[in-house]
């Protein structure tokens, strides 16, 4: 059986979508996936052992320009490229409108959430075969069981499993160091879901008194510059330089442990089964946080905290002190 799956973005949905792969995998020997995702995140579907080809999209780039678009043929070359290929079903595992409209012209069924189950209610319209989902389950779950009704097979009663080599990812990038360190995922979206800078630089000074390398990616000029301000006249704090998500991966997948905000990256190491202490301000765990073994949530109090406002503050009453504390479990846990 071949399936054309439909999951472009974010990376954190991208990430949600990997053990409903496995699920399937394990149910129906011998299917394979073809996926739609966007051009950013082609990495992440080409991990897992059951898809054949990653076929990028750029949606985003696409929707700033419509006309250039129109005009370059790229969006006719992409359906075209869908159009070659034989599927017995597409699958839309994303319920937007957009995501929806890539399966118009189908010539096979294409399967989706309903009405009341997809994001963006229009979606279902587009769909031959539509699906209830509870939306109070985690995303992960959510995913898992339109997998299983769309393609036939009972939903797992197991914990959701990536299907990523963690070794082999660990071994995609040669400078990864050798010795233990620790991550720290400071860089996010909204204003609100950052940590205190100066609650990073804290913890820095911890681990950095205590003689373990720590490491600080980022993603952009601002999360450059406040890494650099996290890390001065500190010996054993590191700012990564500008990294490709594949090489990203290689860094959480060797990492000893992981303190992330609400980020991809932070999904990303719940993927790798990389140790992680993910930090919620305005957001909060229970549908959309880290999934997986290892992973520990903590919660900011306050007036904000799990309202899902971009721009207030929402840290109170998470500070150094509770992470200190995570991860320290965390490291009894593993030695257990």
């Amino acid at each position: 059986m071949r399936v054309l799956l439909i999951k472009t973005s974010s990376m954190g949905d991208v990430i949600h979508s990997l053990p409903a792969l496995t699920d399937a995998q394990q149910a129906i020997p011998g299917i394979r996936f073809d996926w739609v995702v966007e051009e950013g995140f082609t990495d992440i579907p080409a991990w897992h052992p059951a898809v054949d080809r990653v076929i990028p999209v750029a949606i985003r780039r696409w929707r700033k320009n419509l006309w250039r678009t129109w005009r370059s043929g790229e969006y006719r070359a992409f359906k075209q490229t869908l159009k070659q290929a034989q599927y017995d079903l597409v699958l839309d595992a994303q319920g937007l409108s957009k995501s929806a409209w890539l399966t118009r012209g189908s010539s096979v069924p294409v399967a989706g959430l309903d009405r009341a189950s997809a994001r963006e209610p229009l979606a279902s319209l587009f769909y031959d075969r539509r699906y209830a989902v509870n939306p109070q389950l985690h995303a992960v779950e959510r995913v898992r069981l339109l997998f299983a009704q769309a393609l036939g097979y009972p939903m797992p009663e197991t914990i959701g499993d990536y299907g990523l080599d963690r070794q082999q990812i660990a071994r995609q990038c040669a400078d990864v160091p050798s010795e233990p360190y620790l991550m720290l995922l400071h860089g996010t979206t909204w204003p609100s879901k950052h940590w205190p800078e100066n609650h990073w630089r804290t913890l820095a000074q911890h681990y950095n008194a205590q003689g373990l390398m720590i490491l600080l990616p980022w993603g952009n000029a601002a999360e450059q510059q406040r890494a650099e301000r996290i890390a001065a006249d500190l010996p054993r704090v590191q700012v990564l330089p500008k990294l490709s998500i594949a090489q990203v991966a290689s860094y959480l997948a060797g990492a000893k442990a992981c303190v992330a905000v609400d980020t991809g990256l932070g999904h990303l190491t719940a993927a790798l089964a990389t140790p992680c202490v993910s930090l919620y301000g305005p957001t909060r765990p229970e549908r959309v946080g880290a999934y997986g073994e290892n992973q520990i949530h903590l919660c900011a109090t306050g007036p904000y905290a799990g309202k899902g406002d971009k721009e207030q503050p929402c840290f109170d009453g998470l500070g150094p002190e509770q992470v200190i504390q995570a991860l320290a479990h965390l490291e009894n846990t593993e030695d257990c």
